[in-house]
This record gives C-alpha cells, sequence and structure tokens, in this order.
C-alpha cells in the first residue's frame, strides 16, 4: 500500500504545483502586454491557457480518484468507472503549443508540461483500468 500512496504522491504534487504555477500565471501575467498583441494571437494565449487549465483538472480529479481508492473511500472498480475516467480526449492529448514562438515563453512552458504530465497520467488511468479489467475477468473465469 505505501508504493501505491508514492506512485501517486509526485504526480499529484507535481500537478498541484502546476495548478499554482498556471492560475498565477493567468492571473498576473502582464496585461498591458497583451493587449498589444494581435486579436488572433490573443484568443491563442486563451485557448491555450484553457487547455493548460483542462489538462490539469482533469489529473487532479483523476489522481483524487485514485487516493480515494486507497483511502478506502471508494473501490477500483468504481474509480476505473467512466464517471472517474480521465478525460479530455484530443483537445488535452494534442501536443502543440509549445512551438507556437507567438505564444509567451510561460504560456509554452505550462502547455508542454501540462502535456507531459497529462500524457503520462493518461498511461496510468489505461495501466488501472487493466488491472481491473484482469482482476475481473480472474473472478469470472
Amino acid at each position: 500500500m505505501t508504493s501505491h500512496t508514492f506512485f501517486f504522491n509526485g504526480p499529484y504534487d507535481e500537478t498541484m504545483a502546476l495548478l499554482i504555477e498556471a492560475r498565477n500565471y493567468i492571473a498576473y501575467h502582464d496585461a498591458a502586454e497583451h493587449r498589444k498583441l494581435p486579436p488572433q494571437v490573443r484568443l491563442q494565449i486563451s485557448y491555450e491557457s484553457m487547455r493548460v487549465t483542462s489538462r490539469l483538472t482533469q489529473v487532479m480529479a483523476w489522481l483524487l480518484a485514485q487516493k480515494a481508492v486507497h483511502a478506502g473511500e471508494m473501490s477500483k472498480e468504481q474509480a476505473a468507472s467512466e464517471d472517474f475516467a480521465l478525460s479530455g480526449g484530443e483537445i488535452c492529448s494534442d501536443p502543440s503549443g509549445p512551438d507556437n514562438e507567438e505564444l509567451p515563453s510561460g504560456l509554452r512552458s505550462l502547455l508542454e508540461r501540462s502535456h507531459s504530465l497529462y500524457m503520462r497520467v493518461h498511461r496510468l488511468d489505461a495501466m488501472v483500468r487493466a488491472d481491473v479489467e484482469r482482476e475481473a475477468a480472474a473472478a469470472v473465469g
């Protein structure tokens, strides 16, 4: 059980730190500088900021479900259901953005790190689901 906690505490701490960094970036970035940018770039900044937020909230929700399993508040089967699945699909898994030189460097960094985290948790989600399916098949067969 301890290894499970350690296994999920790292991504949880990383997600929390990125959420705080993203919040600070979005709340305190230099709005005056952004007003000087063309409208399509401002729109892209808004879109990419929302994508960072979506990735991080999806990851945090998934990790909290896994913590609930570890605490005995939820079964593995419940956590592996569609209700607690990592969602976000194509929008969150799309790696584009960090290479867009028109975007501020801080946002490009958040895009890259949030994508990396999201994809790692996506793989963890697949592993957890496969484990639950194996256990269910073994119980039946």
